[in-house]
């Protein structure tokens, strides 16, 4: 395999490290690098140059300004040019990377005295999890999921990695987090495969559903033993509805917290955004953090990989967009003001989420269908009993113009973070309708 001699450099460094982290990454993962390049000649020039003779980067200036059409920045109030309509860098905007790993602590005091890499900023979640299969996926190589998964999931590494993903059974028969499933599969592929790659995505989409505080314990406790007995495991927590959660029992913190420092065999990922925890979706701000434990001075590690993950972002889509980080940044700012804003969202959401299992205890449903267990985010599954998922949505759409999700032949999903409170009841009055005409067509 020819490796650029900065690939090399930095696997050096990473198996000084650690040298378990060698044997997971995917040969793409191996190979990648920070090229010293355009963007090191232009950050040496940024520094040393006249800035009237800076002939480096590729923008256009005038009288030392970003150059500009007016018509386009009236349309962005309060931010400068440089900060809206030049580069970023491959990792991110310094500031903003800080200010994520601060706020990420924050909200997951576990990892105050825990060393991380700082969070590399990537073009929304979706792109976190694609950056993280260039890195870390061969073909053939299995990623568990639950049987209740994103479906871009399986594009992402199954159409364009050709990975196998194995399912298993999210729920318990007792309704809860099924944990002897989960450990179950993690096992059979621990046995078969030198790596394990397992995502946890809480809350769930399509579910809406959070482990409580033990059976997040017990998860971890399943990954530890499997490190510990001698198979490199990589945990991704995908964070995507981080903080939606409705009810006292759930996870209070990501499971990310819980895996770092755990082995030496074992990698935490962590894959969070703006997204979703600011109400910014279409910004497509997110990022991408790792923890492991190291030998001797964690910078250096984490410098390289963080350096071989901005070496996928610059061999891919160059760097995410400067505005949305600004835009993201700005408002970060101000941590009290957000904090203020988001909680007055998320208590929306919860008033949703109480309603509707108000309106789903009403016996007359029973026969029609079961409420899979949720507690946090912005969804909730059906389970049918009588009439097809995929059918039923599309008389839905047809004759009450109501607008589902069918996931499977038998479960549909309800996106209640978009339907007012006044309006569920009225919802789920119409499902049950249109399940009666499909009951009444098939006698």
């Amino acid at each position: 395999m020819n490796i650029n001699p900065l690939a090399q450099e930095l696997n050096a460094i990473i198996k000084s490290g650690n040298s378990h982290l060698m044997e997971m990454f995917s040969k793409t993962g191996r190979r990648l690098f920070f090229p010293k390049g355009i963007l090191t000649q232009s950050a040496e020039a940024r520094q040393k140059a006249y800035d009237k003779f800076n002939a480096t980067i590729g923008i256009a200036t005038e009288s030392l300004h970003t150059m500009h059409l007016p018509s386009v920045m009236k349309s962005i109030q309060g931010l400068r040019t440089s900060d809206t309509l030049t580069y970023a860098p491959s990792f991110g905007i310094l500031g903003l990377r800080q200010a994520w790993k601060d706020a990420m602590i924050k909200k997951n005091p576990t990892l105050k005295d825990i060393k991380t890499s700082l969070p590399i900023v990537t073009n929304g979640i979706t792109h976190g999890i694609s950056v993280f299969a260039d890195m870390f996926l061969d073909p053939d190589d299995v990623v568990i999921f639950p049987d209740k998964m994103w479906g871009n999931n399986n594009l992402i590494m199954s159409v364009r990695k050709d990975a196998q993903i194995s399912n298993y059974p999210f729920f318990s028969d007792a309704g809860g987090f099924n944990i002897t499933g989960f450990e179950a599969a993690v096992r059979k592929h621990a046995h078969n495969n030198y790596k394990v790659i397992v995502f946890l995505n809480y809350p769930n989409n399509p579910t809406g559903y959070t482990p409580t505080d033990a059976e997040g314990k017990k998860i971890v406790e399943v990954l530890t033993r499997v490190a510990e007995e001698g198979t490199n495991v990589i945990a991704v927590t995908d964070d995507a509805y981080f903080g939606l959660r409705y009810e006292d029992s759930t996870l209070k913190e990501s499971l990310f917290a819980h895996l770092c420092d755990r082995h030496p065999r074992m990698l935490a990922v962590k894959l969070d955004g703006a997204t979703k925890e600011m109400f910014v979706w279409g910004l497509r701000v997110g990022f991408i953090t790792f923890n492991t434990v190291i030998n001797g001075d964690p910078n250096p590690f984490y410098d390289a990989l963080e350096r071989k993950t901005a070496g996928d972002i610059r061999g891919s889509i160059s760097n995410a967009s400067h505005l949305s980080q600004s835009i993201v940044l700005r408002a970060m700012l101000h941590p009290d003001e957000l904090d203020r804003e988001r909680e007055k969202n998320v208590a929306i959401l919860k008033s949703r989420a109480n309603k509707l299992k108000e309106i789903l205890a009403n016996p007359k449903y029973d026969d029609v269908w079961e409420m899979y267990p949720f507690n946090s985010g912005y969804f909730m599954c059906l389970k049918l009993k009588t009439v097809d998922a995929e059918a039923l949505r599309v008389h839905l759409l047809d004759q009450y113009r109501v607008g589902t999700i069918s996931i499977n032949p038998t479960d549909l999903r309800i996106a209640f973070s978009c339907v007012d409170e006044e309006n569920l009841e009225e919802l789920f009055e119409a499902i049950y309708m249109a399940a009666k005409d499909l009951e009444a067509q098939k006698e």
